[in-house]
């Protein structure tokens, strides 16, 4: 991954944000980003090949972790960051097309061009909308991640055994899963993190229809 292109974008992003989005700019990618990268991918790297069954019969195993792991929650979690960052980088490319715009006005023009975006970073008109609705986007995001990870893990928990009885298992077997601990903390701080992302965009929300 090129970091460099990544500390542009995230700097983009600050520039055209406000207070509000600032915080919640350093908390997905501290809290979040970093904590995905560095730990929590090591964390469920080994849920399958550590689910243990008490039973020999083939494809127990393989049919009682797909039915109480139906989508992991790494994956999950990557597909939540990205779905909740994309909506930063669209203000950026509307502050880059407002900027272009008003270059080929000006080449244009020439003595007779008039400015129409005096400074196109300024949260006004269409710039205003795209904001806000990046808001309600990410909060929607977020919200809509955090049940389904309720509705998968009832109460964000993995329990230490679950009973299984799916054919083609012979009778009702146990299965373990890897560190149920560990990866329950995990998803806690995730959850938390989430909430607490979701209660900053809609606090930004208020700040920027307030200050309309």
């Amino acid at each position: 991954m090129n970091w460099g292109v990544f500390e542009g974008l995230l700097n983009g992003v600050n520039k055209y944000s406000t207070a509000f989005g600032r915080i919640w700019l350093s908390l997905v990618f501290i809290f979040r980003l970093l904590v995905y990268l560095v730990a929590a991918e090591r964390v469920w790297s080994d849920d399958h090949k550590d689910f243990d069954c008490n039973t020999r019969q083939p494809g127990c195993t393989n049919v009682c972790f797909d039915y109480f792991f139906p989508v992991s929650h790494i994956r999950l979690w990557a597909l939540q960051l990205i779905l909740v960052t994309c909506p930063s980088f669209l203000v950026i490319m509307h502050v880059a097309y407002r900027e272009a715009k008003e270059q080929r006005l000006r080449e244009a023009g020439g003595d007779n061009y008039h400015c129409i975006y005096p400074n196109p970073g300024k949260k006004r008109g269409g710039l205003w909308w795209t904001y806000l609705l990046s808001l309600i986007f990410k909060a929607g995001v977020d919200v809509v991640f955090l049940y389904i990870f309720y509705r998968f893990y009832e109460n964000y928990t993995l329990p230490r055994v679950v009973k299984c009885e799916l054919p083609p298992c012979p009778n009702m077997v146990d299965c373990f899963i890897s560190r149920p601990t560990e990866k329950n903390i995990f998803t806690l701080f995730m959850v938390v993190t989430a909430c607490v992302c979701v209660v900053l965009s809609l606090v930004e929300a208020a700040y920027l229809i307030g200050k309309r």
